[in-house]
């Protein structure tokens, strides 16, 4: 929803007409995509000294102390230089035969992607040598620039970091297994995050049987790092704020700069013409996004979206204020249950944290 009038009862001079997602078809150049495999705006200031441990959790603290001595032991000579580089604080010949990376496992709201992030700003090396992105950006980077073009541009990185690190399909899993299988040849190192184990990745999506010995490949680049540890966004926060009306929803929409007004049903369709690649630069420059009506979503490819769309969201803490169906109550059981679980709670989890920060944008 947008126009060049005010909200009923404002003045027009008063209120700017908010923008709409669903008016954005954007359009992302190859190299923008490397350039923007950088930790997202809210990991700009974490460091390894920000992350506070739980005390009741040692696993948090043991992970500090490997990922800090993972991190100095980046320095020295390039990737593809004549000197290799110490791999947790021992020698290695050319060719290495242990474990090129860490990952980081744990459940949602541990400070995976914190310690992820801390690490890439730790590493000793020019940003331009250090790539960082999700899953997803990994395999649209791999889409956008073709298979040896991606291993050529991330060869002669000194880190790759992959957070939210899952397999969705079979072709996935190929793909990737075989990226980061001719980086490790490079020299790169590589760090990532996840919920599930290496040794579990693809269990209850597909028939992993088939793909066992691709999954196992890609367990063997990884030293796993446990992390134990409570969801802190609901570490003494309140549950999220009930929906709005859609009539406090336009209302929040016309007089909050750079917010933009949508209605639910109709920017799940608009989602389904702009490749994922680019929901980051769908999101660019908005200071809110207003949603009326929201639903539980159809079907699964369009919870998907959804999902890489709340990523996007919470890597730029845009707050989400919505109207219709709380977020809880998104995706259907079947989908709770079902094979793509873990993406579908830690977009509930992080939509409900956007929800509480747009509490303030509804007038009192």
């Amino acid at each position: 929803m947008s126009s060049s009038t005010a909200f009923p009862g404002q003045s027009p001079l008063a209120e700017m007409a908010p923008l709409s997602l669903c008016a954005r078809e954007p359009r992302v150049p190859a190299d923008r995509l490397v350039a923007e495999m950088v930790p997202p705006p809210r990991f700009d200031s974490v460091r390894f000294d920000t992350y506070v441990p739980d005390p009741n959790q040692p696993s948090q603290s043991e992970a500090v102390t490997v990922l800090a001595g993972f991190a100095a032991g980046l320095g020295g000579s390039h990737a593809t230089g004549s000197g290799r580089r110490k791999w947790f604080g021992s020698k290695k010949p050319a060719a290495p035969t242990g474990p090129r990376g860490v990952y980081l496992d744990g459940g949602y709201g541990v400070g995976k992607t914190h310690l992820l992030a801390s690490l890439w700003h730790a590493t000793p090396a020019e940003p331009s040598l250090k790539a960082f992105g999700t899953f997803v950006e990994l395999t649209n980077l791999v889409g956008a620039l073709g298979f040896q073009q991606t291993v050529q541009t991330l060869s002669g990185h000194r880190l790759l970091c992959i957070d939210e690190f899952e397999l969705d399909d079979p072709g996935d899993t190929v793909l990737v297994s075989s990226l980061l299988s001719r980086l490790v040849e490079h020299g790169v190192a590589l760090a990532a995050t996840s919920n599930t184990l290496p040794g579990k990745l693809g269990e209850g999506r597909f028939a992993a049987a088939d793909f066992l010995r691709e999954i196992q490949g890609l367990s063997a680049h990884f030293r796993p790092l446990r992390i134990d540890g409570e969801d802190y966004r609901h570490r003494g926060l309140p549950e999220a704020p009930p929906p709005y009306t859609d009539e406090q929803v336009t209302r929040a929409a016309y007089a909050t700069p750079g917010a933009s007004l949508d209605d639910f049903p109709g920017l799940l369709d608009h989602l389904a013409r702009v490749h994922p690649s680019r929901y980051g630069a769908l999101t660019d420059e908005l200071d809110a996004v207003c949603l009326t009506g929201v639903t539980a979503v159809p079907d699964q490819s369009t919870a998907l979206r959804l999902v890489v769309l709340a990523d996007r969201l919470y890597d730029r803490e845009v707050p989400v204020l919505a109207s219709g169906l709380p977020f809880d109550e998104l995706f259907s059981d079947e989908m709770l249950n079902g094979g793509y679980r873990k993406k579908y709670f830690r977009a509930i989890s992080r939509l409900t944290a956007l929800a509480r920060d747009a509490k303030g944008l509804v007038a009192q």
